[in-house]
């Protein structure tokens, strides 16, 4: 299957004073934010279960709420099996348990622990922190309006399509034989098949 990372166009004249000009290409603009986005992310999150879906995870869990595991899986577009494997390996790790529902023994919802409430205080700083040096080259206001913009337009995107699988279009991006930014591999590098638990 050919690559669909779209080739670069003629990059625009960014010296001081130069017209930029409309040959722009935007896929390989976005293209090229997210590979840098994945290396330096997953380098920040390495000691987490799962990089940086290990991150997304925890994050969800850690408001308060206790998502079913089903509903999880769903929200963050993560396949069900791989999110059971996902679970035990941060469950191992001391940072979520899943309980069983009062109202229905056959379904798990996930919650943060304590200690990985305070994991993920720590690792929100190095993730702000890789972000920040992944848009450098931009000021400060321009930083803070590419992010808004860019949420937008996903927003936007997903609730126009909301079975898009942004996992698989990551995967075109960096590679199908890298862990994206929400990876499929675990942390040995294998990959898991199979049936999860109910949920």
């Amino acid at each position: 299957m050919a690559s669909t990372t779209p080739e670069p166009a003629r990059l625009p004249d960014t010296r001081p004073g130069a017209d930029p000009g409309a040959e722009t290409n935007l896929g390989w603009s976005l293209a090229v934010v997210l590979r840098r986005w994945h290396e330096r992310m997953e380098s920040a999150l390495s000691d987490l279960p799962h990089g940086s879906r290990g991150y997304h995870v925890l994050a969800a869990v850690s408001p308060g709420e206790s998502p079913t595991q089903a509903a999880l899986a769903e929200r963050l577009l993560i396949d069900r099996s791989m999110m059971t494997y996902l679970l035990d390996d941060l469950e191992k790790a001391g940072l979520v348990r899943r309980r069983i529902d009062p109202g229905d023994r056959r379904v798990r919802r996930v919650c943060a622990t304590e200690h990985g409430r305070e994991v993920l205080a720590v690792v929100r700083e190095r993730v702000e922190h890789t972000e920040e040096q992944v848009l450098a080259g931009l000021d400060a206001p321009t930083r803070e309006l590419f992010r808004h913009i860019a949420q937008r337009a996903a927003v936007a995107i997903q609730e126009a399509s909301p079975a898009t699988d942004p996992c698989a279009a990551v995967r075109q991006v960096v590679g199908d034989g890298a862990e994206g930014p929400v990876g499929t591999a675990n942390r040995g590098g294998r990959r898991r098949t199979g049936r999860g638990t109910r949920n």
